[in-house]
Parts: structure tokens; C-alpha cells; sequence
């Protein structure tokens, strides 16, 4: 039986919906008399209702200029006139963020353009967003609590309270209708008999097992607790969620479950990936941060290459037209400007017209963003077998089940492979028993003694001193390398120049320290990669510029990676690790992705 509570809701919800009705009907007479009241409302948002803010936090050196242009009580969020400094650096002059409900919007940008600035500034408020937009903005893992991960994602009484009070503060305005049935919609999926139930399936769906989820969160890992922080996202569902590389702390299961999960989100989702797979799975929209512009295209992200790419072929056409009409009356009114009186009077015409050009605005010549060349030395021959895994067996102490049994496999210098499966599966643990960080239980690795690996995981950014600057860090690090000048050329490689060389590591985006990181480890001329998510923070140029170093390295690689693209372009080969075994997968990386997304679908059907 349905509480008082329940039954109250659902006669003002009723209300709501005769309200949503009467609108409807009213909106539909003033179209047809010729008054839109959407037009009158728009107009009343930037006339009559707009307000502005500046923000400086000196604790951070950020500083953020906005005028809001949207009616206060619109579900959509438009500011003009934005700006954002830090440090000093202007990353974005005088833009403008547009965001409507119903879309989902990827946010693209080079590493350091000020993405993950912009979506702090957002989700801090520090630019003038109306009090009845909730905002969700991912930065941090959950705290490490005596509560379990289950309890952590229901913990949603402050959301139930704001939303009943809002529902009583606008509950006799029947031009909030549509509002209101929101806010009734979610306040009955956050009753007490479905919040458990849709709870406990956002953490199934990130990978938690029953007994995970009755598990304190204290117990948990720092990316673990970052998926409950993710989980507690989902089960909100705030009218404005920001996403800043959601998919870095997932398996490949989890990120087709996730993409399936938000591709239909109703509110506003504003995300950054790495991942063009995830983007073009996820988004509606695409805003491509540029030259401190925010600039605005329809459909995902191969929509956005392609459209991008023809309006930027376009605009190459028209000034590549206007220079040479330019260049021509320029000449003209130099050889005839004093020339006979019919000549002058034609030279000052195309005189005239030469200004009107001007000051109606002229194209801008297209500059291409900076593409990137990474490059791993020539590491030189090691005679085979390289690395041989003779019988191996693992687990973590006597009492713990086997996570590997009787694994039998070699690496040589013409590998390339991916390891993939579910969490938990081994995959970081292979890697360490092929590092020796880890003995085997049973078996032996056997390494050639001349052999040289370059390992990437995700922690290797704690270990950097932030004090040094990148260039002091790799002096530090290869002191043979005497020339500060020969070591300037290495970092350049990987897009690290000017003051980003010399500047303290701590003022660097993350995405800047993972390419101090990749100097490090082709400095050491491996014959072999290991890469335990690799892309993490990077941008997609960057990605690209790995794949193509990897691609042209002459030693092995394996691969760990939850970017389905990343995996596609550098795999020969994809070990599927599960089930206390290592098996190669028959097919491709997007075969397997359709054997997951088969897998979350049918999960999906099951539970509903």
C-alpha cells in the first residue's frame, strides 16, 4: 500500500498534470493570435532578468566574468559575455555557454585549452546559474566512511527536502507545470522501496557485486570510491551533471554500460572524454573549446569532425578570396590612384570598397590545432624468447581463491597485444607477475637478462616531484644527459614547450604531466611497453599521436585500456582475462564491445 506521503504526491501530481494541460492549450491560442509566449519569455530573460557575476578565488588563481541571459526560471542555461583567467592566462575571452535541457554535450579541446577549468567554474556556480538548477559535478572519489557504497548512493534526503520544497513554492504557478511533474516524477523514483532497487543496479552496472555494495566505502580502493562518487551521480540525476573523464577508473564492461546508461539522459549532461567511442555513443552535442571560444555543433563527435572540417574548408575558401580581391585593389590603387581623372575615380571606388570589406569582417585564416609526433627510440634486438609465463599460477595469500591458473604464453618483440575483462579479472596483476612485482604462486616468468620495459600505470603522477618543472625533473632523473638544451628537445617531442617546460609541474594540466611521463619512459629506450591505462587524461590528439608511436615502436607492447578506439588502432591480438585463464578473443575489439553492449542489454531487459 502506497504511504500518505505517496498518495498526497500523487493527487498534486495529477494537478500538476491538468496544470501542464491548461498551459499547453493557453500557449497554443497565443500562437495562433501571433504571441509565442516562448518568444515573450526568451525576450523577458535577456532584457528583463539578466544578472551578472565575477568571481576571483585567489586560493586558486582563477577568475570568472558572466552575465546570465536566460529567464530565471528557464530549464535551459544561457550566460554571455564569459571569461575565465588563471593565473594570469585568459582561457576563455568574452564566450558563450548555451546549454538545453535534453542534450548531452562532449566537451573537446587540446590538453591545457582549460576544459576541466571550465567545468569547475560551472560546477562551483561562479557563473550566475538560477538556484533551481541542482548541479552535480564529478571531481573526487566518495570519502573513505564506515557507510557501505550502497548506503553512500541512496544518501539522497537532502535532494528529497529541496525538491518538496520546491514543489510547495511553485506548486500554485501553472506556468511551472511542467516543472513540477519533474520534480513529482523524482521524488517517486526516490521513494524507499525503488531507491534501493535502482541503487543497487547503478552499482551492479559499475561493476560492484552484492557483497561489494554491503561493503564500507572505507575498505574500498581510491578508484573504486570513485565509482560510488559516479554511482551517486546517476542515482541523482541533477538537472545539470558535468562528467570530467568518467570512464578513467572503468573496465571496458563498465563503459559500455555506462554509455548505454547516458545516452538517454533527459537533463543537462556536460561531459570531457578521451574516448571518440564514448563520445559518439553518449552525445547529442559537441562544444569545441578553441582560441578561448566555446564554439557549438549538433550531433557526436564523427559529426562534429566532419562538420568541422567543411566549415573550416569553407572559411579557407573565403579568405584565401578575400586576400586575393585584397590583394588586387591594393595594386590597383597603388599603380592609378594618381593616374588620369577616370582611373582615379576608379582606383578611390575599389578604395571604398576595399574599407567596406574591412569593416564588414573579413575570415579568419583557419589555424590548425598543434599536432603532436611521439616517438619511442630504437630499442635495438633481443634474441627470443623475451618473456615466457611457463605454468603459472597466482593468488594473493592461502586462504584466497586463484586468480590465475596454468597460464602458459610468450611475449616477443613483434607483440601487440590488449588485455581486457572485467574488474577484478587480473589484468594489473598480469602485468606485475611479468614485472616480477609479483612471484608466482606456481610457474615461473622467465625475462631475457638484457631486456629493457617501459611501464605506464595510473599512478605514476603521484610520484612526480610537482615542485620541479619538467625540464629540472628529466635533468634530474638523466643526468647523463648534460645539455639542457638536448633535454628541452626531448620533452618538446612529446608537445611540451616554452614555459611549459619551466614552469613547477603542479601549474600543468594532467593531461601535460602524462606527457612529462612519456618522455620519462622513452628516455629509458625500452625494448618492451607495458601501458596500464595509458589515455587517462589525455586529449584525443594526443591518443592519436600514441597510437601512431606505438604503432612505429620495434619492440612489444601489452595494453590495458578501457578506449575501444585506442585498442582498434594498436592490437594485433586481444587476450580476454577471466575466469582464472587467459584466452584470445576471436574477433576484433568492436566484436567484443557487441558482446558486452548484447550482454548490458539483456541485463537491462531482465531487471525491467
Amino acid at each position: 500500500m502506497p504511504s500518505e506521503a505517496a498518495k498526497k504526491r500523487q493527487a498534486k501530481k495529477k494537478e500538476a498534470a491538468k496544470q501542464r494541460q491548461r498551459k499547453g492549450k493557453a500557449e497554443e491560442t497565443d500562437v495562433k493570435n501571433g504571441e509565442s509566449n516562448g518568444t515573450q519569455n526568451g525576450s523577458n530573460g535577456v532584457n528583463g532578468a539578466a544578472s551578472s557575476l565575477a568571481a576571483l578565488d585567489i586560493n586558486t588563481g582563477r577568475s570568472v566574468t558572466g552575465v546570465l541571459a536566460s529567464h530565471p526560471r528557464s530549464r535551459d542555461i544561457k550566460i554571455y559575455n564569459f571569461s575565465v583567467t588563471f593565473h594570469g592566462v585568459e582561457l576563455l575571452a568574452d564566450t558563450k555557454i548555451e546549454l538545453n535541457c535534453g542534450r548531452r554535450y562532449g566537451l573537446v579541446g587540446l590538453n591545457g585549452s582549460g576544459k576541466s577549468t571550465f567545468l569547475t567554474a560551472l560546477g562551483l556556480r561562479e557563473v550566475p546559474i538560477p538556484d533551481h538548477i541542482d548541479i552535480f559535478h564529478l571531481t573526487r572519489e566518495i570519502s573513505a566512511s564506515d557507510k557501505t557504497a550502497l548506503q553512500c548512493v541512496m544518501d539522497a534526503d537532502a535532494e528529497r527536502n529541496r525538491l518538496e520544497k520546491e514543489s510547495e513554492e511553485i506548486g500554485h504557478l501553472e506556468s511551472e507545470a511542467d516543472r513540477l511533474m519533474e520534480i513529482f516524477e523524482r521524488l517517486d523514483e526516490l521513494d524507499a522501496d525503488k531507491a534501493e532497487m535502482t541503487a543497487a543496479s547503478i552499482l551492479h552496472g559499475l561493476g560492484f557485486t552484492p557483497e561489494m555494495q554491503l561493503t564500507a566505502c572505507k575498505h574500498f580502493s581510491g578508484g573504486w570510491r570513485m565509482r560510488i562518487a559516479l554511482a551517486k551521480a546517476l542515482y541523482i540525476k541533477p538537472h545539470l551533471l558535468i562528467l570530467d573523464e568518467p570512464t578513467n577508473h572503468l573496465d571496458l564492461d563498465a563503459c559500455v554500460w555506462l554509455e548505454e546508461e547516458l545516452k538517454d539522459y533527459k537533463r543537462i549532461l556536460v561531459l570531457v572524454s578521451h574516448s571518440q567511442d564514448f563520445l559518439n555513443g553518449v552525445c547529442s552535442n559537441i562544444i569545441h573549446l578553441h582560441n578561448r571560444k566555446l564554439q557549438y555543433y549538433g550531433g557526436n563527435y564523427d559529426t562534429y569532425v566532419r562538420t568541422r572540417f567543411e566549415l573550416e574548408e569553407n572559411q579557407m575558401k573565403r579568405y584565401n578570396w578575400e586576400q586575393a580581391q585584397i590583394a588586387h585593389m591594393k595594386d590597383y590603387i597603388a599603380r592609378f590612384g594618381h593616374g588620369s581623372a577616370k582611373l582615379a575615380r576608379q582606383a578611390q571606388s575599389k578604395e571604398k570598397t576595399l574599407s567596406k570589406m574591412v569593416a564588414g569582417g573579413l575570415a579568419d585564416r583557419v589555424v590548425a590545432d598543434k599536432t603532436l609526433s611521439f616517438y619511442f627510440p630504437d630499442c635495438g634486438k633481443v634474441p627470443p624468447p623475451v618473456l615466457m609465463v611457463q605454468n603459472v599460477s597466482f593468488k594473493y595469500g592461502d586462504d584466497l581463491p586463484f586468480i590465475y591458473k596454468n597460464l602458459e604464453f610468450g611475449i616477443d618483440l613483434d607483440s601487440r597485444v590488449a588485455l581486457v575483462g572485467p574488474n577484478g579479472a587480473g589484468k594489473s596483476t598480469l602485468i606485475k607477475l611479468l614485472l616480477s612485482e609479483l612471484s608466482p604462486s606456481d610457474g615461473l616468468v622467465r625475462k631475457h637478462p638484457h631486456l629493457r620495459i617501459g611501464r605506464f600505470h595510473q599512478h605514476l603522477q603521484e610520484a612526480l616531484d610537482l615542485e620541479l618543472s619538467a625540464l629540472d625533473y628529466m635533468m634530474k632523473c638523466f643526468p647523463e644527459i648534460k645539455e639542457k638544451e638536448d633535454m628541452r628537445k626531448v620533452i618538446g617531442r612529446y608537445g611540451l614547450t616554452g614555459k611549459q617546460q619551466v614552469c613547477p609541474m603542479r601549474n600543468l594540466s594532467d593531461g601535460q604531466r602524462s606527457r612529462v611521463i612519456f618522455a620519462w619512459i622513452s628516455s629509458q629506450t625500452p625494448h618492451l611497453l607495458l601501458l596500464d591505462e595509458p589515455t587517462n587524461h589525455l586529449d584525443i590528439e594526443t591518443i592519436d599521436a600514441l597510437a601512431d608511436a606505438i604503432n612505429n615502436f620495434e619492440g612489444g607492447m601489452v595494453l590495458v585500456s578501457h578506449d575501444f578506439r585506442l585498442i582498434g588502432q594498436v592490437a594485433k591480438e586481444i587476450w580476454v582475462c577471466q575466469k582464472q585463464k587467459v584466452t584470445k578473443w576471436k574477433g576484433d575489439i568492436l566484436g567484443y564491445k557487441d558482446n558486452l553492449r548484447a550482454k548490458v542489454l539483456k541485463a537491462k531487459a531482465k531487471a525491467k
